[in-house]
């Protein structure tokens, strides 16, 4: 199949950025907008994505359809999805890419494959395409190669082979560290914050571990923006964890820990309307002062 349009579903953070490096590479870029906040709306039209009627007109009209959304929201868009391809009788290429558990990839990839389409287990590593850059787009599964070509077009795809389930599964390992452990260090900062212990801890930190410092500035200021939407992911870390056998518990708690920052006031924020000139010290203790005792 040779590529000519792709669809995305939903041109939010990342996929808008995507959307506008395939744009950059030449392919037409399409979605459907119906139900969509007036946020999501400002950063289609910012990629320059075309956005189609409905969803019969979207999978109709396109070669390759890239689910990137909420791990809250992949049941009923892929059923959403394989709705339009069974009506309509479209030749699509579905590709997964949100952070969900291998068993629940497994079982969308059932939902599509039984309207017609053709399905790939992927999942995206790195923040958003930025000045021609691209995150690592993993796929996995039998329909990886007709993925692939979208490496022609700047998207950095990773073929991980034919079984399905390892493109969601290294994602869920993934992001049990970054997210996982920037939880963790949000709770004892917090807790640290609580005790007005904050300035012998810092300095304690930054005397033995200052690279741990420097990632914790960088990711604590903007973290507040996402919370909410994480707690689905931990959520299907979680499940994975107790699919293989190991502890569920650890990830129930980094999705309490991100529900609860989600509930602050800051969990209001959106990456375009944070604060970015607000530090690490200052994010803390705005969460602390909204939290309980």
């Amino acid at each position: 199949m040779s590529i000519e349009t792709v669809a995305i579903l939903s041109p939010g953070d990342m996929g808008h950025a995507i959307g506008q490096l395939l744009k950059e590479h030449e392919l037409e870029v399409l979605t459907c907008l119906s139900g969509r906040s007036q946020r999501t709306r400002a950063l289609s039209e910012k990629a320059g994505i075309t956005d189609v009627p409905d969803l019969n007109d979207l999978v109709q009209q396109s070669d390759i359809l890239l689910s990137i959304t909420v791990s809250e929201a992949v049941p009923g868009l892929c059923r959403e999805v394989a709705d339009a391809v069974k009506a309509t009788g479209a030749d699509l290429l579905f590709a997964e890419c949100n952070a969900i558990a291998p068993a629940l990839s497994k079982e969308m990839e059932g939902v599509l494959t039984a309207s017609g389409a053709r399905y790939v287990d992927a999942s995206v590593i790195g923040g958003p395409p930025r000045n021609g850059s691209s995150p690592r787009l993993y796929s996995s599964g039998d329909n990886v190669a007709e993925l692939m070509q979208l490496r022609e077009f700047g998207l950095d795809v990773r073929d991980l082979g034919p079984q399905l389930g390892r493109a969601s599964g290294i994602k869920m390992c993934y992001a049990a560290m970054t997210k996982g452990t920037t939880a963790l260090q949000a709770e004892l900062l917090i807790a640290a914050e609580k005790q007005g212990l904050t300035k012998e801890l810092m300095a304690e930190f930054e005397d033995g571990m200052p690279a741990l410092v420097r990632r914790m500035e960088g990711w604590m200021p903007g973290m507040p923006a996402k919370s909410r939407r994480w707690v689905s992911e931990m959520e299907q870390i979680e499940a994975t964890f107790d699919g293989l056998g190991l502890t569920p518990n650890i990830f129930k708690g980094v999705a309490d820990m991100y529900r609860m920052i989600g509930s602050t006031p800051l969990g209001d924020e959106n990456p375009e309307s944070r604060d970015k000139n607000r530090d690490l010290a200052e994010t803390i203790r705005l969460i602390a002062e909204s939290t309980g005792d």
